[in-house]
């Protein structure tokens, strides 16, 4: 099964650049989405890092855009660095710049990540799963439990029982799954509803070792479900 990259940009000399960003979602009065900008920026920053690992890529270095006013830089900052704690990673450099002339009436800012390739594993001898369920604006504050874990990923990775992982975004997961195999024409059969947007990305699609699918089952839970790609 041929498989592409996601969105991100393969600049040379083995590095990697992925970005995401977010509009009208944070403490501004007018935001659609009320919730505290650091937590804003923990998923624009998860979003960015799923991307990495998308393409086989661990992150170096991180820029805040931060077009929401000054005040907000300080809880960018700590909302990227909760993503890192709580994925088990060190903390890579971050920099960035913040708007300051115009003060806009609705939060918006982020995040680039640049990270440097990996050995990529092969997906050969594996089966493919969703991990987590889409969610959408309030949904992703009210159904927190349903989210993928980037922990849990980084922990499988690390031990050998994945060998990809894919980020679900807005297009939804038949749409992910057509791009990840270059495919068009490529259908689906899964118990989620595969047209529906993930938002920043709550769920993945996952390449599991066959051997170590039972090991999977125990790690991820009940948010685990087979996928089945016919092309």
């Amino acid at each position: 099964m041929s498989t592409s990259m996601r969105n991100a940009i393969d600049i040379g000399g083995g590095y990697i650049v992925t970005t995401d960003n977010s509009g009208g979602i944070g403490e501004k009065p007018q935001d659609i989405v009320t919730v505290p900008d650091r937590i804003t920026a923990y998923f624009a920053t998860r979003v960015a890092l799923l991307e990495q690992w998308a393409a086989h890529a661990e992150p170096v270095a991180i820029l805040i855009h931060n077009f929401s006013g000054s005040a907000s830089w300080k809880n960018y900052v700590a909302g990227v660095t909760d993503l890192f704690h709580e994925s088990g990673l060190e903390v890579p450099s971050i920099s960035g710049s913040s708007e300051t002339n115009m003060e806009l009436v609705q939060s918006a800012m982020a995040v680039t990540m640049i990270g440097k390739k990996i050995e990529s594993p092969t997906e050969e001898n594996s089966s493919w799963f969703t991990y987590g369920s889409p969610l959408v604006g309030d949904e992703v504050r009210d159904r927190a439990e349903e989210i993928a874990s980037v922990a849990l990923i980084h922990a499988a990775k690390k031990s050998g029982i994945i060998h990809r992982v894919w980020p679900v975004g807005s297009r939804g997961i038949l749409e992910e799954v057509r791009l990840m195999v270059g495919n068009e024409e490529a259908r689906v059969e899964s118990v989620l509803d595969t047209a529906k947007s993930a938002g920043p990305s709550t769920v993945v699609i996952l390449a599991v070792l066959e051997t170590q699918v039972a090991k999977a089952e125990v790690l991820f839970g009940a948010y685990l479900n087979k996928l089945t790609i016919i092309t």
